[in-house]
């Protein structure tokens, strides 16, 4: 392809060029860019260049199309068990998409905790859960019972018919008054402070004789 002949020095040039070429057998074309001299009689040649060079290829085998459906137990399938861990009693959820959710959540932000639990809803998990028996307030884990991500189930306010319960009854008003964990954490802290407490102010009340021990009293006499 001799291009540029749209100027005189470029078409001189391929004048020069072209007995040189010739030599090679290979189809020859001028062409402008610019002016757009040659460029069909270009196309005209590659197209049959390209008809040439399919038509040697050995012919191809029709490949038979192979539909693979999803194994059963697929960990794109949500699913959730109630178990036991470290004595407890767990629901357990396995499923690829929230257990990669809950690994992408920022825990310290409301907003993505927020957004977590939409998209669990969304998925199933929730509806999952219920139906499974969990109540607000029980131990669930995403992932692996060692290291899966642990927290308190609190279902949404929805209106849906998963919620109802009993004939006359509604999940969302008949709430269960189980502690959570957290609630759990908190009640038994404020009595190991009370205990700490209480033996710093008898031990205190000691030292300033408020109080002494009877064996000691028995033997001064008094």
């Amino acid at each position: 392809v001799l291009n540029k002949v749209d100027v005189p020095d470029g078409r001189d040039l391929a004048e020069i060029t072209r007995p040189e070429l010739e030599e090679f057998g290979w189809p020859i074309h001028e062409v402008s860019a610019v002016t757009h001299e040659g460029l069909k009689e270009l196309s005209f040649t590659l197209a049959r260049l390209v008809l040439e060079h399919r038509a040697s290829l050995p012919e191809r085998e029709a490949v038979r199309p192979v539909i693979r459906p999803k194994a059963v137990g697929s960990r794109d399938e949500i699913t959730v068990r109630q178990t036991r861990k470290d004595g407890e009693e767990v629901f357990q959820v396995r499923g690829q998409k929230p257990e990669r959710w809950v690994l992408q959540t920022d825990f310290t932000n409301d907003e993505a905790i927020g957004y977590l639990a939409d998209r669990l809803a969304a998925a199933g998990v929730e509806d999952a859960l219920i139906k499974a028996g969990a109540v607000a307030g029980d131990t669930v884990v995403i992932g692996d019972l060692d290291g899966g991500i642990v927290f308190d189930f609190e279902p949404t306010l929805t209106t849906g018919p998963e919620l109802l319960g009993q004939r006359g009854t509604d999940l969302r008003l008949d709430q269960s008054s189980r502690p959570t964990r957290k609630e759990k954490r908190e009640v038994y802290h404020q009595v190991m402070d009370a205990k700490a407490a209480a033996r710093e102010e008898l031990w205190t009340e000691r030292r300033q004789g408020v109080w002494t021990d009877p064996d000691d009293a028995s033997r001064s006499g008094k």
